[in-house]
């Protein structure tokens, strides 16, 4: 005999969990990288994020867990852009050497180059403020800015062109002396590009173990 149903005999089909949707996830990506271009991190929420991308509630939980999964995603997406475009300026060079200095003068064109998006400097800036705020949002695309010049240095190392580093720490401490750069062109905008590109690479190539001739030379 079988037991009594506690639903007395009705039974509910549960609803089918749809699939994530890359075009609606792209979407709400793009809405989220317009509030925050014009609101920062401040006004960036999930009501403005739906609101501008015309999606529901489940919608958006279907593609992410939570807003800092959305900003996190957010993030790293644009990071991959920007290490494609950093690629492909060290593509061109002949020597490791050439290659790191080609991704600081890549990192450089956020200060000094006006064809650059403005919305990539606005959420440049508002990528390092959470540096400390909230770092597990911004490290995944941080380090992937940082692949492309810690593979550089690798390859210096393992040639013999560098001369006792570490690839990982000072590809961050680069990226930390570029940043302050870029910076203080934001903060003044009257530094000189050529000036400030010296000075970089004189620091970061020479701590490297270059020596000033062929620092002089890329």
């Amino acid at each position: 005999m079988q037991p009594p149903d506690p639903l007395g005999g009705r039974r509910t089909r549960r609803r089918d969990k749809l699939a994530p949707d890359p075009a609606v996830r792209r979407e709400l990506l793009a809405a989220a990288a317009k509030t925050l271009r014009e609101q920062g991190f401040q006004g960036l929420s999930i009501a403005a994020v739906l609101d501008e991308a015309a999606v529901g509630t489940r919608a958006f939980y279907r593609h992410f867990g939570s807003k800092d999964e959305l900003v996190a995603a957010l993030l790293l997406e644009m990071a991959r852009v920007e290490e494609r475009r950093l690629r492909r300026r060290m593509a061109l060079a002949t020597t490791e050497i050439g290659a790191v200095a080609a991704w600081i003068d890549g990192r450089l064109d956020l200060a000094f180059d006006d064809s650059i998006r403005s919305d990539l400097r606005r959420v440049s800036l508002e990528a390092q403020s959470q540096m400390f705020a909230s770092p597990s949002l911004v490290q995944p695309a941080y380090e992937q800015l940082l692949k492309p010049l810690g593979a550089a240095l690798q390859r210096g190392l393992d040639e013999g062109v560098f001369h006792h580093i570490d690839p990982v720490a000072d590809a961050q401490a680069i990226h930390a002396v570029v940043w302050a750069g870029i910076e203080r062109q934001w903060a003044t905008g009257d530094c000189d590009r050529d000036n400030v590109r010296a000075r970089i690479l004189r620091f970061c190539l020479g701590g490297l173990g270059v020596t000033a001739q062929a620092i002089a030379e890329v």
